[in-house]
């Protein structure tokens, strides 16, 4: 079969094993998966345990330096529930951010009987990952580190080590909320407690030395700016990528949208699992994604490389039953 060569996204692998579908281990049966998802990572293993001792530190230092020593029994009781409240819902977020599946496409399904299953219609064409042996839905994309083609993927965040996908988009961008709002809560807490120090004693306002309760009260305030400034950013642009139905990959390679947009409103309450409620803030409840019929896995192809009906049939025949998408 004559292969155009004007689509530039596309970069035909010529190996056998490759093109071979019967090369393809079949994937797993459901009966035999674990319900538990956990990208076994070093390095997101280390920034994940980072992310919770600086939230542990600064809890620490918003709870012993400043609040416990306070004589204002009201203020401390206010804003120490605050914000370990917040500080709780931050963990929520980043632990369901980790554990849950992003939308990974299963693996070893590149088969002849699944690519016959789907029925194509004239016009469509299929792709094949050459790294997973996946079929790969439209808009899904390879991760190098979770070793899956993940449906919808933004971009792989080592801090909550997992890919940001259709999945566990809401749990990543609660995180970054939670995460900002308890930086700015940390932020004028500091700078009240420094100012009730100037004015007092500063061995009475703090049950800590007064070298160490500046280093302490230095320390949290570096970090929470920090944080401040990272998550607010990583906030706005996870809303902007769900307003304009485009993944951080998409925007980064300008690739024209050959899907259906489903923007603004539409988009955040498709992200956040239906319309507005306090269950958009919830880290705890679930999203009713729908899974993608066997059918809607296929991939649009542009009209300089579609694949007519015949030629499909073709090139089963020839147990050739994908093209290789190169990423």
């Amino acid at each position: 079969m004559m292969i155009t060569p004007v689509h530039r996204f596309r970069d035909i692998e010529r190996k056998p094993e490759y093109l071979q579908p019967e090369k393809c281990v079949p994937p797993p049966s459901r009966a035999s998966l674990g319900t538990m998802w956990f990208i076994r990572d070093g390095c997101g293993i280390a920034c994940a345990v980072v992310t919770w001792m600086l939230v542990f530190y600064a809890d620490f230092v918003v709870l012993l330096v400043m609040l416990v020593p306070s004589r204002d029994y009201v203020y401390s009781v206010i804003n120490g529930t605050l914000f370990n409240t917040l500080a709780f819902l931050a963990l929520a977020s980043h632990f369901r951010a980790m554990l849950t599946d992003p939308g990974a496409v299963p693996k070893g399904n590149a088969t002849k009987e699944f690519i016959e299953s789907l029925q194509l219609k004239p016009g469509q064409v299929v792709y094949k990952c050459p790294k997973c042996c996946s079929i790969k839905p439209d808009r899904a994309h390879h991760c190098s580190v979770c070793k899956r083609c993940i449906r919808k993927m933004d971009h792989h965040c080592p801090w909550v080590n997992n890919c940001v996908g259709e999945n566990n988009q809401k749990y990543f961008v609660l995180f970054t909320m939670y995460i900002a709002l308890i930086s700015l809560h940390a932020l004028i807490m500091v700078g009240f407690h420094f100012l009730y120090c100037f004015e007092e004693d500063w061995t009475k306002c703090s049950s800590f030395s007064p070298p160490t309760t500046v280093i302490l009260l230095i320390l949290l305030c570096f970090e929470a700016l920090l944080f401040l400034i990272f998550t607010s950013v990583m906030f706005g642009t996870q809303v902007h990528s769900i307003c304009t139905d485009e993944t951080g990959i998409e925007r980064l390679k300008n690739q024209k949208p050959t899907w259906e947009k489903v923007s603004g409103w539409e988009g955040m309450k498709l992200a956040f699992g239906g319309a507005f409620s306090l269950g958009w803030f919830n880290p705890f409840s679930n999203l009713n994604c729908k899974s993608p019929a066997p059918s809607e896995v296929v991939a649009a192809a542009p009209a300089s490389a579609i694949m007519t009906q015949e030629e499909i049939e073709q090139f089963l025949a020839r147990d050739v039953a994908v093209q290789m998408l190169q990423e």
